[in-house]
Parts: C-alpha cells; structure tokens; sequence
C-alpha cells in the first residue's frame, strides 16, 4: 500500500473576521478570502493504491499525517469523503484521520473493461471549506483463472486436409489484468496437432490449430485432445477445454468471405432488431459440402448479449440496448462452415456512436442552510458538482440560476461549482430565498436538470425602534386614584426575535425629581402613580426611551405629554 501527496500546490480556504465600533454599535464584518496555489509541476492530488479482495474497513491512508493537518481539525472542519458516482466507497475516521474502504473492492467489478482501475474521491473540509482531490489505484490480484466458452469444442476435419492446414479455436477469458492475464496455451502431446498463438495489435492472442501430419478417417475416426490457457500469476491459474477431432470425408472447397473485415458505425439508441451487416461467403462445392452455416467464435459474451447471428443468412441484429459510455467499439469473429465441416472466418468492427441520451447530474457537496443578512457579497453559500456521462458537447455542461436573485454562480475546476451572494441582503425585505440551480448540457437536443437549494436569512440587529407618534398627548383629571391607567405608548422593529423586543422606559433626567408617571416596560402602557392636583401641576412632560433586545441595543424616543384637568374641589374664600 503506498500513500503519495504529488504537486507543491494546496487549495486553502482562510477565514478572516473584522470587528469595528462606531459610538454605541458594533458590527461584525466577515469576509472570505480564497486563495488558490498552484504549483506548476502537477495537481493537487493524493495517489494510493490498493490491492483487489482486502477485507473490508481495509487501510487506505493516513490523510491526517499525509496533508499535515491536526487531528482535532478534523472533525472540528467536519472532515468527509467523498467517491465520485453514486456507490461511496472509502470512510474517513475524524478521530485518527484514516482512509480505508468501506468493502472489500473487486477489481473486476469495478472495472470490468479497463487495464487500469483508478478511483477518485474528494476530501471535503468546512469553516472554511476546502477540497482536495485523492486517487486510489485498485491493484489487480490473480483471483480468476482462465476460463473457455465451452467445455468441449468439436472441429470437424477432412482427411484430405494437407499438413499445415489452420483451424480457428475458442480463445480463453481472464477476468484478471496484465501479468496475471491469460499469457499462454498449451497443447497435450498427440501426433497429428500443433498450436500456433497469434497476437493481436490489442494484446488479444488466437489459438490456431495446425495440422502437422494428415489424418486417416478409416485408421482413426475421432481424436480428442487437451487445451490448457495459462496465466501469468504466481502461482499461475489455469483453464482447459477437450477438443474434440471428427474426421470428415472429402470436401475440397472452403468457403469464401467477401470480405476479411466488415466495419459499421451505429448510433447507440439504435433499436432492437436493427440490421446491423449482413456477412456473406461463398462455397462452390455442391450438396451439404456448398451450404455455408455461421457462428459466432472468439467473440467476447457481451458482444454475444448485445448482437444476434443469423446462421442461415449471415444477418447480424441488435438484440441488446448499446451504450456508448459503456463500450464504444464491439469486436466480432464470425465463423462460417460449409457442410463438409471446412470453415472460414472473417472480423466484423462496430464503433457505437454518442447520443444525447444523459442528463447533466448535479450534486451538492456542501451547504451553509442560514447566513447572516450582514453577510458581504461573495461570501459562499453552497459547493456542487455536475457531472454529465456523454461525450464531447452532449457532455459539457453550463449551470445558471433561474429569477432575479442576489447570487451567483462561479467555476472552480473539475466541473464544481460556488453558490455566492453578489450584492448586499436585507432580511426585513426578503427572509429566506429558494434558489433553482439549473444545468444544462451542449447537445444538439439540449438536456437539463434542477436541483433546488433552500437558504435563510438571519438576523442581525439593523433596525432601532420606531415609535408610533412623536409626541404622545394624554389627559387626567386631577384628584385621580393611585396607579391609574391613562393610555399607552407603542414602537415596532422590523428585526426579529431578541433584536425585534421592544422594552419601554422612562429617561431620567438628572436634577429633577422623579414625575410621578410610570410606562410600563413589556407594553407601553402609561399610569399616574398618584393623585394629582390641578392647582399645583398642570401639565407634566417626560421622554420614553423604547429599546430592542439586541446586542449592543438600538433605541429610539419620543416625548410623552400629561395635561391635569381641573375639577370643582375648592370652595370659595371670603378675602
């Protein structure tokens, strides 16, 4: 198992936080800085590797100790992985920071067609966010053995066939990749066969069955040999077949393709039944000696699933739905017999054409569901991918918004994205936003999808009181009861919760005595603490002061007027 951080350049994400105060208010002010280092000798990626079959919970890598970050960092940033498609694959311990895989991993289900299987996820931090890019190279190990299509292959031969004479054979599959792939055939010891292994351009090997001295169907009329497919693997594993030698009499013409290869080009939502080419050869012999038969030989079984051979005519139709991210070529041999068991063979090519036929696929990594209505513009809301399985301008993609809204999107790299605002919020104006992320592919026939992402304001205290009235007039007539009620004051705030609770009180103003009204704190209302006389006051005029629960507080004032009505409680005095 090998761990390796490659590339000097790392994606940091700091966070700086201002405080300033002016007078009585302090304000926070947050502002996000990405910085973004690339260094120019490669990628900002971690590469291990991994060999198939590990059991599962399997070390992976120590991402702590490789990125030098403190342990208590980890969950502190809430620390994840993430794997690339739908099945995740790796789990990351935040106590210990260590990778390993969540299953034991099979390389060849994996990675069915491929020589190499590399696995990509992301690691994923917050506050602030940051990602770094991992790979994980799944080693193959030889845990397949060779395996042939059929257990036994029948070949019918002329005695007449001259010493040298070639007969195609079923090659051997191996699940398993490089060195433990299949490597070589051997042949048991007979006197009439020899085997020649010819090597394909691609690395495919196939099996040819020479003649090496003629055969005499009145001496002998069946021969069975024993084929066996080795791999490189240590120690190796191997696969035999039984062929089996039927000697013919004469037939003296083989058939004839018309061509050596057949190349067709076919869109992969072509439909079911579709004629795909038509092979054809030729044999002059006469009877059962001249009637051509074909077959399917050293063709893969996907290939078999997906095309359908007509023995008689030589038609081949699709009977499987193609999929051009899945394979984009087909290779297959057809075999055609004539009668007397002489064959020919000739390679049909069939390269699968790209549609249009997936939608981009967005998903979002990473979310902040509530921000501050202070929050500057630029500050990121949301992180997501988009990934798209098409090739070419069916898989490029571009992402937007839907309405007029104060966010906008910007690209990173590998295909993410940022949500951020671009302009000032106000939580009183709009409290909460349901932002529509729209993406798109380049396609002739454009596809898309949505994905919805909900986001609230928080409140922060911007707004003092507002009192209904600046000067608030109220009446009492004098020799009134103590603790009367004679009205109410009122202040709204538009902010909310502790920033929106309005408490009233009276302004005390130094040098004067105490008036003899009360506001009550929670409601405003106004009371006479006790009876007054309207020839010794008549009037009184005080300030409400009405606060909001914030920190630090907002308030505002206005001014409250009593006016003493006069009652008839003096009898006249003879001067």
């Amino acid at each position: 198992m090998l761990g390796a951080a490659e590339g000097g350049g790392w994606l940091f994400w700091r966070v700086i936080a201002c405080g300033r105060r002016s007078g009585d208010t302090k304000r926070q002010v947050i502002l996000f800085i990405l910085c973004i280092c690339v260094c120019q000798s490669g990628a900002e990626t971690l590469r291990y590797s991994l060999p198939e079959e590990m059991e599962r919970d399997s070390f992976v890598a120590n991402i702590a100790k490789d990125l030098g970050v403190p342990l208590s960092q980890l969950a502190a940033r809430k620390a994840r992985v993430v794997s690339e498609g739908n099945e995740q694959l790796f789990r990351l311990n935040q106590n210990t920071g260590v990778l390993t895989a969540k299953e034991s991993l099979d390389r060849e289900e994996i990675c069915p067609q491929s020589d190499t299987c590399m696995l990509v996820f992301k690691i994923f931090f917050e506050n602030p966010l940051q990602l770094i890019r991992g790979e994980v190279e799944v080693r193959d190990v030889n845990d397949n053995s060779p395996v042939f299509p059929e257990k036994e292959m029948v070949l019918e031969i002329l005695e007449t066939a001259s010493p040298g004479s070639r007969f195609p054979l079923e090659s051997a599959q191996d699940k398993d990749v490089g060195i433990n792939g299949l490597q070589n055939y051997s042949l048991g010891p007979n006197p009439h066969f020899s085997l020649a292994i010819r090597t394909a351009k691609d690395g495919v090997k196939y099996l040819e069955l020479v003649l090496q001295r003629q055969l005499d169907r009145e001496e002998q009329g069946e021969l069975n040999l024993l084929l066996t497919a080795t791999d490189g693997g240590s120690p190796p594993r191997s696969g035999t077949a039984q062929i089996r030698i039927v000697v013919l009499d004469a037939n003296d013409n083989i058939p004839v393709f018309e061509r050596e290869t057949y190349e067709v080009r076919l869109p992969e939502n072509s439909p079911l039944e579709q004629l795909v080419v038509r092979v054809s050869a030729a044999d002059p012999d006469e009877g059962s000696n001249g009637k051509v038969r074909y077959t399917f030989t050293q063709t893969s079984e996907r290939s078999r699933q997906l095309f359908q051979l007509n023995p008689t005519t030589g038609e081949i139709r699709l009977k499987g739905k193609l999929d051009f991210e899945e394979a984009k070529s087909h290779k297959m041999v057809v075999k055609a017999t004539d009668g007397g068991g002489l064959s020919a063979h000739c390679e049909v090519q069939v390269e699968v054409l790209d549609v249009n036929d997936n939608a981009p696929e967005i998903a979002l990594t990473s979310l902040t569901a509530s921000i501050p209505e202070d929050a500057p513009p630029r500050t990121v809301v949301a992180l997501f991918s988009v990934r798209d399985r098409d090739s070419g301008d069916n898989g490029r993609t571009e992402c937007s918004i839907d309405g007029d809204l104060p966010f906008s999107l910007t690209p990173t790299f590998d295909n993410y994205y940022e949500l951020r605002t671009n302009a000032p919020l106000d939580r009183e104006r709009t409290a909460e936003y349901n932002i529509t992320i729209t993406a798109t592919d380049w396609g002739t026939k454009r596809l898309s999808s949505q994905e919805s992402i909900f986001v609230q304001i928080s409140d922060v205290n911007d707004n003092p009181p507002e009192f209904t009235q600046d000067v608030y007039t109220m009446s009492v007539t004098e020799n009134n009861s103590p603790m009367l009620r004679i009205g109410g004051v009122s202040a709204t705030d538009p902010d909310k919760g502790n920033n929106a609770r309005v408490s009233y009180a009276l302004v005390r103003q130094e040098g004067k005595e105490q008036p003899e009204i009360s506001v009550n704190a929670e409601n405003g209302d106004v009371y006479i603490l006790r009876p007054l006389d309207y020839e010794k006051v008549r009037a009184l005029e005080v300030t409400v002061r009405a606060a909001d629960g914030g920190s630090p507080p907002l308030s505002a004032q206005a001014v409250l007027r009593v006016v003493v009505r006069d009652e008839n409680d003096n009898a006249p005095v003879l001067l």
